[in-house]
């Protein structure tokens, strides 16, 4: 190795991660405006950002020389991806973005579910406690569904969760490699769900600029950033930054599309959010 490349590899790893993660929490943040204000089916969406999303990623691992992993744990992962990105379109669709974010966000608990059934792992007493005050917070939420409508929605999205809850035990495992999954999954989905793209009939600058910003921005440089900034953040300010996006994904949409959000489901994402960061933040501790 030439000392340029030596140089070059120190600035790296010198490099400040939290700034990384808190921008990659921020472009996650804008899927659900952004799949509001596309008038394409959530399919037909998913497809060409996804599409979009992998071809920035796959730039990014020839830049950097990255060796992309192919195994069991990562094919896994990768289809974990797939439905995690697939059910969070349609839950857009057909609930509010805060529903679906939030929601979305359940997923450590299904990891908590997971372990124990599949793994024999005993749950600890704030593992069960947690489980308990999140779900109470989902309740709330399909209480209110059933007055609005979004009852569906609401289920897709937890669906949503619960394949990000397989991102992450996959992501876990020995053998495992998040990006790997993130390029793999994503070139997938685009593959499958692209050709949807040519049943739609809008095809103005404002919606083709808003499909390559959610593709390039909330998925390609959201994924790049977040595998820079989590290696050079320690775990506590990491889980703390991402409790960014199931907070700014609602508050966009309100501000430039207009969605309310009812009272309700306002305590429930407040419930569900505070539960799962301090969740995260201790776990992170120990």
């Amino acid at each position: 190795m030439n000392s340029g490349e030596s140089k070059r590899k120190t600035e790296q790893r010198n490099l400040p991660g939290a700034p990384f993660v808190m921008l990659a929490s921020l472009f996650f943040s804008i899927g659900g405006l952004c799949v509001k204000l596309i008038p394409w089916s959530p399919l037909a969406i998913n497809g060409a950002r996804n599409l979009i999303g992998s071809a920035v990623i796959g730039i990014f691992l020839l830049i950097t020389h990255y060796r992309i992993k192919v195994n069991l744990p990562v094919i896994i992962g990768a289809f974990s991806m797939i439905g995690v990105t697939t059910l969070f379109a349609v839950a857009n669709k057909l609930t509010t973005a805060a529903n679906a974010i939030v929601l979305q966000y359940t997923a450590p608990v299904f990891v908590i579910i997971f372990m124990a059934l599949f793994f024999h792992v005993r749950p600890k007493r704030q593992d069960i406690i947690t489980c308990g005050i999140v779900f109470f917070g989902v309740c709330l939420f399909f209480v209110d569904g059933m007055q609005a409508g979004n009852v569906l929605g609401n289920l897709v999205a937890v669906l949503s969760g619960i394949c990000y809850a397989g991102v992450f035990m996959m992501n876990t495992a020995e053998e495992a490699d998040a990006l790997s999954s993130s390029f793999l999954g994503q070139l997938l989905a685009g593959i499958i769900f692209v050709p949807l793209c040519f049943k739609e009939t809008d095809f103005s600058l404002p919606t083709m600029t808003t499909v390559f910003i959610l593709g390039a921005v909330q998925v390609g440089l959201a994924y790049i950033f977040l595998s820079i900034g989590i290696r050079r953040t320690n775990a506590v300010t990491a889980s703390l930054i991402t409790g960014l996006e199931p907070i700014m994904n609602p508050i966009w949409v309100a501000i430039f599309y207009g969605e309310k959000v009812s009272g309700l489901s306002v305590i429930g994402a407040v419930i569900v959010v505070g539960a799962i960061i301090i969740y995260n933040v201790g776990q992170a501790k120990q």
